[in-house]
C-alpha cells in the first residue's frame, strides 16, 4: 500500500493511517506512507515499482497523474472526480443532521452554524444543517452562519466575537470541528455567554480534548481508523478484481452526548439505575462498563470483561469489603483503575463508578441488611476507590506531560545536533539515537532519477543499505533491503522527501515502533525533514564559502603580487655601475609615489651599496613643489646613508617650474648621459657639491 498524506501525526491523521496499517497488516500487505502531496512526490515516482495501489489522504493536488496509472486509487477525507476513484469520507450529512435534530428536540430553533468553509467536509456539514433546519421548517437566517479563517483551535478562537455579538439571536450552535468550538468556548464563557444554559454547543470529530472541555463539548464522533481501514479493504478487492465502488464511500459516525448540549448523560445513567426496578439484578460489571461507555451500550453478546478486563477484580474488592475477606492486591486494583481511565478519561464519568458502587451497596443493604462494620469497610473501600481512580487519571496527565517533556527534549537534541555537528554527522543520520526510530535510510539525489545512499541507521545493528549504492527513484527503498519488520508487514515505512526552497536534497525513509511514538505529536517528523534540510544547505554553503573564501585569498595574494610588481615598475632600482643605481621614474609623480620613491631608493641604497643614485625624471611630465620637496627629502636620506642623488633628465620647461625652488644638495643634469660623463670623468664626489636649480648642465 502507498499511502500519500500531507501530515502523519495529530488527532486525524495519526489514527487514519494507523487503520490503514492496520487493515494492511491483515490483508498480509506492506505499508509506505509518503509525506506530502502527488504533487510534491511528483506521485507514482518514488516507489511507484513498488506499490500496488494508492491510498490519498485529502491533499489531492497532482492527483491526475497518479490517477491515469493501472494501480488502484482510494482518497480518504475529500471527493474528487477522477474516473474509476472512489472516495472512503464521514457520513457528515447523517453526522450533522443528528445534531441539529438533537438540539431541535432539546426546543431550539435560532440554531447558528460555525466552521470554516475551504474543506469540503464543512461545506457538506453545513449543507446537512441548512437540510434540516427546512425539514423543521426553521428558515434560514444568514446572520447566523459564522465563517472561521481555519478548522483549529485558532479559527474558533478568532471568530469567538462574531458569535458573542450574535448571543441574543441565537441560543445553540453548531460546530464544523471540535477544535473550532474548543477554541471559541474560552472566550464565550469570558464574554459571560454561560454553556449550555444560554447557549448550547455540538461540535464534530470527537477529538480526545473534546470530553476535557468545559464544560464536556457533545460532538459527532467519528472513527477515524474506519477510514483508513475501509480505504484498505478497498484497494484489496480492487486488486483482488472486483468492481469499484460508487464514487463514495461513507463511515458511520455517532452523536456523542456530553454537558455542552444540555444533556447529563452520566447523570441520567444514575438516575436511571437508581429508579424502581433498575439496577437490581446482578449485572453490576455490565452496568458499570456501561456506564464507561456512555451513551454508547454494551452490545448483549459482549461480555463486560471484553472490554474492560480489571472489572472482575474491582467487584472482587467491593465483595471483600462487604464480607470483610481479603481484598486483591493493590498494585493489581491500580492497574483495572488504569484500564478504566483508558476506557473513560473523563473524570466525572469515573467518579460515576464510586457513586454506582455506593449506590449498588444502599440497595443492597435496604434488601439484605448487614451491621455496621461492613458499612464501614465498604465505605473505606468507596473513598479508596476514589483516591486510586484520581490517581490513575493524574498519572495519565503525567505521562503525557512526560512525554510532551521528551518530545522536546528529542527535538532539541535533534536540532542541536544537526546544527552543531558536522556535515558527516548529518549525514551518517547518528542523530536519530536521540529519537524512537529503529532503522532510517537517507538517499541524496544525484539527477532526476537517482538516488545515492549517504547515510543509514539501524538501532539493533541490522543490515541497511550499502553507502554510495545507487537506487533508482522508483525502487527506493530497495525492497530486498528493508528491515523485516517492514518487509513483513508488521510495521510500516515512512518516506520523508527532504528538500528547501532551493533544492530537492532527496528522501529520508524511516521506521519506528508505532507511528504514534515515532511521531510524538503534531509536526514531530516535519521538523526533523526541515532540520535535516535545513542543515544539508547550511553545510553546502560553509563549504561554498569556504571555497569562495580560498577563492578570495588566492585572488588577494595574486593581487598583492602584482602590487608589489607594481610598485617595482613605478620605482625600478637598476645597478647601472659598480655603486651606482639608476631609478627611471615614468609618469606623474604625487605624495603617494614620492614616498614610494623615497622607501625604495634609501631601501636600494642599502641594500646594493650605493655611492650614487642617477634619479631619471625625463618620463615624468611635471615637477611642482611638493614634488621637489619630496625629491629633496629622497635626497637628505641618501646623503645620511653616505651616498650621493644626482636629478638626471631636467628639461627646460621642468627647469622653469624649478626656478625658484631650493634643491639643497641635489645635482641635476639634462641628461643621463651628462651625468655619466661627469661620473666617468671623476669630476662627482659622493656628496657634498652643491647646485642650484639655476646651474643645469
Amino acid at each position: 500500500m502507498g499511502v500519500i498524506s500531507p501530515y502523519l501525526d495529530g488527532s486525524f491523521w495519526n489514527p487514519v493511517l494507523t487503520g490503514i496499517h492496520e487493515a494492511a497488516r491483515q490483508h498480509g500487505c506492506r505499508t509506505l506512507v509518503m509525506r506530502g502531496t502527488p504533487a510534491s512526490l511528483k506521485a507514482p515516482s518514488i516507489a511507484g515499482e513498488q506499490v500496488d495501489g494508492w491510498i490519498v489522504v485529502i491533499g489531492v493536488d497532482g492527483i491526475e497523474r497518479l490517477a491515469g496509472e493501472r494501480a488502484p486509487l482510494v482518497v480518504v477525507g475529500t471527493h474528487v472526480h477522477q474516473g474509476n476513484c472512489p472516495s472512503v469520507i464521514p457520513d457528515n450529512h447523517s453526522g450533522m443532521r443528528s445534531a441539529v435534530r438533537h438540539l431541535i428536540g432539546h426546543g431550539h430553533r435560532r440554531i447558528a452554524f460555525v466552521g470554516c468553509f475551504h474543506e469540503s467536509d464543512v461545506r457538506e456539514r453545513f449543507e446537512a444543517y441548512r437540510a434540516t433546519l427546512a425539514e423543521a421548517g426553521i428558515p434560514l437566517d444568514p446572520e447566523l452562519i459564522i465563517r472561521t479563517d481555519d478548522n483549529w483551535y485558532t479559527g474558533g478562537e478568532n471568530a469567538a466575537p462574531q458569535l458573542v455579538a450574535r448571543r441574543h439571536a441565537c441560543t445553540a450552535a453548531v460546530f464544523g470541528t471540535d477544535k473550532n468550538a474548543i477554541g471559541m468556548m474560552p472566550l464565550l464563557k469570558e464574554a459571560g455567554v454561560r454553556i449550555p444554559e444560554e447557549l448550547a454547543i455540538i461540535g464534530f470529530d470527537d477529538v480526545p480534548e473534546a470530553q476535557a472541555a468545559d464544560p464536556p463539548l457533545t460532538t459527532v464522533r467519528q472513527r477515524f481508523e474506519m477510514l483508513g481501514s475501509a480505504a484498505c479493504d478497498l484497494i484489496v478487492s480492487m486488486l483482488a478484481g472486483e468492481t469499484a465502488p460508487p464514487e463514495l464511500v461513507l463511515t458511520p459516525n455517532t452523536l456523542i452526548q456530553r454537558i455542552s448540549c444540555g444533556c447529563d448523560v452520566i447523570q441520567s445513567f444514575l438516575d436511571k439505575d437508581a429508579a424502581p426496578g433498575e439496577g437490581a439484578g446482578d449485572d453490576l460489571d455490565r452496568r458499570m462498563v456501561e456506564l464507561l461507555l456512555a451513551p454508547e451500550r454494551l452490545a448483549p453478546e459482549t461480555s463486560p470483561a471484553a472490554v474492560w478486563p480489571g472489572i472482575a477484580l474491582v467487584l472482587e474488592a467491593y465483595g471483600a469489603a462487604i464480607e470483610g475477606t481479603a481484598p486483591p492486591p493493590a498494585k493489581a486494583l491500580e492497574h483495572a483503575y488504569r484500564q478504566a481511565v483508558g476506557i473513560a478519561p473523563d473524570m466525572g464519568t469515573l467518579m460515576a463508578m464510586v457513586r454506582l458502587l455506593r449506590r449498588s451497596h444502599e440497595r443492597r443493604r435496604a434488601r439484605l441488611g448487614g451491621d455496621a462494620a461492613s458499612a464501614r469497610r465498604v465505605e473505606a473501600f468507596l473513598d479508596s476507590a476514589h483516591l486510586s481512580i484520581a490517581r490513575a487519571r493524574l498519572s495519565v496527565e503525567a505521562e503525557f506531560v512526560a512525554q510532551l517533556g521528551m518530545l522536546v527534549r528529542s527535538n532539541h537534541d535533534v536540532g542541536l545536533a544537526l546544527f552543531s555537528g558536522s556535515h558527516q554527522e548529518s549525514l551518517s543520520l547518528s542523530w536519530l539515537a536521540k529519537t524512537n526510530a529503529l532503522w532510517a535510510c537517507l538517499a541524496l539525489r544525484e539527477d532526476a532519477t537517482t538516488l545515492v545512499v549517504a547515510g543509514a541507521y539501524s538501532r539493533d545493528g541490522g543490515a541497511t543499505p550499502a553507502i554510495g549504492s545507487r537506487h533508482r527513484l522508483e525502487a527506493f527503498p530497495p525492497e530486498d533491503l528493508l528491515p523485516p519488520p517492514v518487509a513483513s508487514g508488521a510495521l510500516m515505512m515512512i518516506v520523508l522527501p527532504i528538500f528547501t526552497a532551493r533544492r530537492e536534497w532527496g528522501i529520508l525513509a524511516l521506521m519506528g515502533s508505532t507511528l504514534r511514538e515515532l511521531t510524538g505529536d503534531e509536526g514531530t517528523l516535519g521538523i526533523w525533514a526541515s532540520l535535516l534540510a535545513a542543515a544539508l544547505e547550511r553545510d553546502e554553503l560553509v563549504q561554498s564559502l569556504s571555497a569562495k573564501n580560498a577563492e578570495l585569498e588566492a585572488a588577494y595574494a595574486s593581487e598583492r603580487t602584482l602590487s608589489d610588481t607594481v610598485r617595482e615598475l613605478g620605482c625600478p632600482l637598476i645597478p647601472l655601475l659598480p655603486g651606482v643605481l639608476l631609478v627611471p621614474l615614468i609618469g606623474a609623480i604625487d605624495r603617494d609615489r614620492a614616498l614610494q620613491v623615497l622607501t625604495a631608493v634609501v631601501e636600494g641604497v642599502g641594500r646594493h651599496e650605493a655611492r650614487y643614485v642617477l634619479l631619471d625624471i625625463t618620463g615624468v611630465p611635471a615637477v611642482d613643489a611638493q614634488v621637489a620637496h619630496a625629491l629633496g627629502q629622497t635626497s637628505r636620506a641618501v646623503a645620511l646613508l653616505g651616498a650621493r642623488v644626482i636629478l638626471v633628465g631636467v628639461r627646460p620647461e621642468l627647469a622653469r617650474s624649478l626656478v625658484d625652488v631650493e634643491l639643497g644638495d641635489l645635482s641635476t643634469y639634462s641628461s643621463l648621459a651628462a651625468a655619466l660623463h661627469e661620473l666617468t670623468a671623476g669630476r662627482l664626489r659622493p656628496a657634498g657639491a652643491k647646485r642650484s636649480a639655476a646651474r643645469l648642465a
